[in-house]
């Protein structure tokens, strides 16, 4: 069986045959690379099926982790998305519409001038249709590996994420 990494790098052998023991590092992050982009499409696929965007399912899940009273401040948000305080400005004023989130000022004791994104009732309800819907195309994708492969291969992911310092979600 092959791929198109193997077609790569095959490729490259035929061209350059010099290289082809340095080319080991193609079997992992040339597939890793491609399969990034395939499971972001995957997934902005599915968030598109049930009429949302990944940014606004980025928002609904982080504001669902943090706990009651599942508000955080914009900046917090902000930093989670890593996305400009624009986008993310955008971002909540669409989900506002839907419905999905409020803005709430500081009422107690607290700078007033602070404003928090909060989950409505509504976007508890679609958080936790989504995240149940979620899961279970997630195993699906992975499928073809089994619940030990993929045990396995999220603790070499970890490892690798850890050299890089991808150890916090803030």
């Amino acid at each position: 069986m092959s791929d198109a990494v193997d077609a790569i790098i095959g490729q490259w052998v035929a061209e350059r045959p010099d290289l082809e023991e340095d080319l080991w590092p193609v079997h992992v992050l040339g597939r890793l690379q491609r399969l990034g982009r395939v499971l972001d499409k995957e997934f902005r696929t599915f968030a598109a099926q049930r009429g949302l965007e990944l940014g606004e399912v980025d928002v609904l899940t982080t504001l669902q982790r943090s706990g009651p009273p599942y508000a955080l401040p914009a900046g917090a948000l902000l930093k989670a998305a890593m996305v400009t305080s624009g986008a993310i400005t955008n971002r909540i004023d669409r989900m506002e519409a839907k419905g999905l989130v409020e803005r709430v000022r500081e009422e107690s004791g607290g700078d007033r001038r602070t404003v928090r994104i909060r989950l409505t009732d509504h976007g508890h309800e679609v958080t936790r249709e989504y995240m149940a819907a979620h899961l279970a195309n997630e195993a699906r994708m992975l499928r073809a590996l089994g619940r030990e492969e993929s045990d396995r291969l999220g603790d070499s992911l970890r490892k690798l994420l850890e050299t890089f310092g991808d150890t916090s979600i803030g």
